[in-house]
């Protein structure tokens, strides 16, 4: 840099002007020939590593009711961690951003290691600016949207004008965790479209190097795209780098990977007989199945025997990077109606080439969860997180399906266990809008929490922390549950200065908080309403727009029928109130036509004709409506939630929680083939007598969990 442009830029900068782009790699570039750069970009990474919570592990799919004559019929024993023992596959829920960080610097590090480490990672990322999040949930023939959260919208999208800046940043941080977390001789696999690709490659290009680069496959579909203004779009890439490119796992010659002959050229040369298997063969000379090159029989007459022996033994020809898979069609076993669903064969053929049986792979934008799904059925482990609350229901029962599939056929398959970052999450949260300082996160957490709520503080009580519309509020712990104990002292302090009304606000409830406790506490005068305290409240964007939503706590009612050692578990109820729009406001906005919203625990279908008179039809009919999945654990408090962190000497050690770990021994849900479900559990023998606690589990429609537990005396 010249010195007169060194003084062009110091009167620049006084005068506060901005610097032209031509300076940018002038005053930071190194020896680099190409300096990559955009608006927001640094160079430093998340460096935390926060425990992870294990709220659920699910081992066998379910149990089945015994015949007599099935073997065990007599000798009933629990099965839990019968099957492949070691590594537990992990479905995360969360923001991938903190959990790749907790990955590679926390705990988890060490079991990762120990599998020999992360040999592929797939992902299919938000192609940027426009992606939704939101689904659709079929309900009496018709279809409404859950929309997406504000949280998504902020973790995956541009919604606060920078552009295609945001996207980078959000990328670039996640790609260098994942390089951090990939084995010297893993490969990642990046699934884009023409919207990101050249933006993805120079990032990749940046991170793993240009040297490690090996593919830009395409992959080729047919669609009902109809353009006349441009070529139509029938395409996506897949960008393929390696860790190391010279010490890289690729199975290029496995069934799954070889690209496959065509018809004619099968029928042309008779590549296989009548039994299916792969034949030597020549210009019209048939000979024996062949193994290898030293089966061929010289006598025989062939127009080029090394090009036989090299190409034609094998279930396939050297592979491309050009594979025409077909979409998931409508009726298709494998279809879930997930909108970024990816077919199987597509991640077969990628997880054979880039591991080996009994590695570990890895997706951290697990949508719907094909690549876990995939090397479940391979024999792989796998890591599998999203942000998405449905995203994650959606592959639990998708895996559990596979696990049934793997049972039926006597095949091994591995528990896995549904994780998260829980409280740990929140507090990191708040730590980073406090600076650390404890007084002035609790002041802030409150202030943050009753904005939200667009409540007014209220000065001078013990436990109570704000007011709205006549109703007193109280908010929650951050980092522990609302408690029985809790809800009577602010009963008594609203008893003493004769309130009649207040609003529980929380992130976690005490599972003994019955809709009974609640009635007695109304009963004696004060009528207390809980509600959820949604993760929007975490960003200020999600509170001006009003998205963050509270709404009141689900409740569900579940019966047990004792026979001497023996119980089943009936559902027989479910409330929520959930509220996801403003009917009010709709219908004085909403011009002709029909519109399905949710509202305070009921779906409604909208229709308003051209004189604005508008008909609402409940489409919600039955509480069983809103159940999705519900799941038993019948001996809860049988296995304590046991997580590691890293003392200050940087050693790992085990803490218990003060929480159980739901173990999901029976299970029933809809499926686009099955959409119907059992409402009684098989029966469940105990072993000895005693007290136990049974908990319930119930899943929404809308991939909300609700729990119970229910106390009883074999």
């Amino acid at each position: 840099m010249t010195e007169q442009d060194k003084n062009h830029i110091i009167e620049l900068i006084k005068a506060g002007e901005k610097l032209s782009k031509e300076f940018i790699y002038k005053l930071f570039a190194d020896e680099e020939d190409v300096f990559l750069f955009w608006n927001g970009r640094k160079k430093d990474v998340t460096n935390i590593a926060l425990p992870f919570h294990s709220i659920e592990h699910i081992d066998e799919p379910r149990k089945e009711n015994k015949k007599e004559g099935d073997a065990f019929f007599l000798f009933e024993t629990d099965f839990r961690g019968r099957q492949l023992q070691g590594w537990t596959n992990k479905l995360i829920w969360g923001d991938n951003k903190l959990i790749l960080s907790s990955l590679a610097n926390g705990p988890l590090r060490e079991e990762i290691e120990k599998e020999g480490g992360l040999k592929l990672i797939y992902i299919d990322p938000p192609f940027a600016v426009g992606a939704d999040f939101g689904f659709e949930i079929q309900i009496a023939g018709e279809t409404a949207e859950k929309k997406q959260s504000i949280i998504e919208e902020i973790a995956y999208r541009d919604t606060w004008g920078k552009g295609i800046s945001s996207y980078l940043t959000m990328m670039y941080e996640r790609l260098k965790l994942m390089h951090n977390l990939l084995s010297d001789d893993g490969s990642i696999y990046v699934h884009c479209d023409w919207r990101v690709n050249t933006h993805l490659r120079l990032l990749l290009d940046d991170i793993f190097g240009f040297d490690n680069f090996m593919n830009n496959v395409v992959w080729c579909y047919k669609t009902r795209q109809f353009s006349k203004n441009y070529w139509n779009r029938k395409h996506d890439d897949i960008i393929v780098y390696a860790k190391k490119f010279t010490n890289h796992i690729f199975n290029w010659d496995d069934k799954n990977v070889l690209s496959e002959y065509s018809p004619e050229t099968i029928k042309k040369y008779k590549l296989k007989d009548e039994n299916g298997y792969y034949r030597l063969c020549g210009r019209g000379i048939v000979g024996s199945p062949i193994k290898s090159a030293k089966d061929v029989d010289p006598k025989w007459e062939i127009t080029n025997p090394e090009l036989v022996v090299r190409d034609y033994l094998r279930e396939g020809f050297a592979p491309s990077d050009f594979w025409n898979i077909e979409i998931i069609n409508q009726v298709a076993d494998e279809r879930l109606d997930y909108p970024t669903q990816k077919p199987e064969k597509l991640l077969e053929k990628i997880i054979s080439a880039s591991s080996n049986e009994g590695d570990l792979c890895a997706d951290f934008f697990g949508g719907s969860g094909t690549l876990a799904t995939v090397a479940e059925k391979l024999g792989r482990k796998w890591i599998s997180c999203d942000l998405g609350r449905f995203a994650i229901h959606t592959q639990r029962k998708r895996l559990i399906g596979v696990q049934r599939e793997l049972q039926a056929a006597g095949k091994d398959f591995r528990a896995f266990e549904l994780l998260n970052l829980g409280k740990y999450e929140r507090q990191f949260f708040m730590d980073d809008l406090s600076n650390g300082k404890r007084k002035a996160k609790e002041e802030l957490y409150i202030d943050l929490i009753l904005e939200a709520y667009k409540a007014k503080r209220l000065e001078g009580h013990a436990h109570l922390h704000g007011h709205k519309a006549g109703r007193f509020v109280n908010v929650g712990p951050l980092d522990v549950p609302v408690t029985q104990s809790r809800l009577m002292d602010i009963f008594e302090e609203c008893r003493q200065k004769l309130y009649t009304q207040v609003d529980v606000l929380g992130f976690e409830f005490e599972m003994g908080l019955t809709p009974q406790f609640i009635q007695e506490l109304k009963v004696k005068g004060v009528s207390v309403t809980l509600k959820y305290i949604p993760k929007e409240v975490f960003d200020k964007r999600a509170v001006e727009k009003g998205q963050a939503r509270f709404f009141d706590v689900a409740y569900l009612n579940a019966t047990i029928k004792t026979k001497g050692k023996t119980i089943t578990v009936k559902l027989t109820d479910f409330v929520t109130h959930y509220t996801q729009d403003d009917i009010e406001e709709l219908q004085q906005s909403m011009r002709a036509g029909s519109r399905v919203v949710i509202e305070d625990g009921q779906i409604i279908k909208l229709d308003k004709d051209k004189n604005g008179i508008i008909n609402r039809t409940i489409l919600t009919e039955n509480w069983h409506d809103w159940v999705d999945y519900w799941a038993v654990d019948f001996d809860y408090e049988s296995k304590k939630e046991i997580i590691k962190v890293k003392n200050d000497k940087g050693e790992t050690e085990e803490k218990w929680t003060g929480n159980f770990l739901f173990e999901n021994e029976w299970q029933s849900f809809r499926t686009k083939k099955n959409p119907i479900l059992e409402f009684t559990s098989i029966p469940h023998d105990y072993m000895q007598s005693g007290k136990y606690r049974v908990m319930v589990k119930v899943v929404d429609i809308l991939g909300i969990d609700t729990s119970k537990i229910i106390e009883l005396k074999i």
